[in-house]
């Protein structure tokens, strides 16, 4: 019954990330489809005030904004994609850095190995609670399991020794989760970007080839149009993925850092504890 609250805590936390991330996905692709649809669909951005003509020319924002608008129904889908990345990102960012306390990581784990080398486990256990974060929970755990099994003269010293590694490790595997919940959303959207963007870019030019083809003389102007329009899904569908794989790659080397944090702490303190009660 020990591990109860810890559960449910772990539990409660799975469901709150499971809301955010549903209701996140569905807003990006409600904002996606609005900024297409009200901003790249302004009717000022066409010729003759009508969304169903041309571009208005000249290079300028309405002229690109209209474009974007013609690419075709894949577009709203990539910016909901686009978007995605950012809201996901945002919210990795604020996790992982909460998770990493108030401090320096390095300088706590270094702090920590001091003091325990020391035998100054209250201090320990002080600094733990003002670094807070995953990484000071995990300590704290093993650092509270080493005092306790210290006031018992009876118990074996190996035994000891496993017990605090496995307080560690069942500490931490209920911190890490929350540093990799929505991870799997980035790491998805890397692929799924691109693809979006090929769609979108086949579909626009099967438009532009059907149009040419039934329009009688050919129209290199309109093609060129068609052609640039479809490419629009390419080069937005390359861009999520960009944005998502090099965000995704930092979170992970964030993540992998405090992990080994969290692996070094723990061997100084099974360790210190081996060699004081030898």
């Amino acid at each position: 019954m020990a591990n109860a609250p810890k559960t449910a805590a772990k539990q409660e936390s799975n469901n709150g990330g499971s809301f955010f991330a549903q209701a996140a996905i569905i807003i990006c692709f409600i904002v996606g489809f609005c900024l297409w649809k009200f901003v790249m669909g302004n009717p000022a951005n066409f010729v003759d005030g009508n969304n169903e003509n041309a571009p208005i020319p000249g290079g300028s924002l309405s002229s690109y904004l209209g474009m974007v608008y013609h690419a075709g129904a894949i577009v709203p889908v990539l910016l909901g994609l686009f978007l995605m990345v950012w809201v996901f990102s945002v919210e990795r960012f604020i996790v992982i850095n909460k998770a990493s306390g108030n401090g320096n990581v390095g300088n706590f784990v270094r702090k920590i190995q001091t003091l325990i080398n020391g035998g100054n486990i209250d201090s320990a256990i002080a600094e733990c609670d003002k670094q807070k974060g995953s990484v000071a929970n995990v300590v704290k755990a093993g650092l509270l399991k080493y005092k306790s099994v210290s006031a018992d003269p009876e118990v074996n010293t190996e035994k000891a020794a496993i017990a605090i590694q496995k307080e560690i490790e069942e500490t931490t595997a209920l911190e890490m989760p929350m540093l990799e919940k929505n991870l799997n959303v980035i790491a998805t959207l890397v692929s799924i970007g691109t693809l979006c963007g090929l769609l979108g870019t086949v579909t626009g030019m099967i438009k532009a080839f059907s149009a040419l083809a039934t329009g009688g003389a050919p129209d290199s102007a309109k093609l060129a149009n068609g052609i640039s329009e479809a490419l629009i899904n390419t080069a937005t569908g390359i861009a999520t993925s960009t944005f998502a794989i090099v965000l995704y790659n930092i979170f992970t080397a964030k993540i992998d850092k405090l992990t080994y944090s969290i692996d070094e702490a723990g061997f100084s303190i099974v360790q210190t504890y081996a060699a004081n009660h030898k």
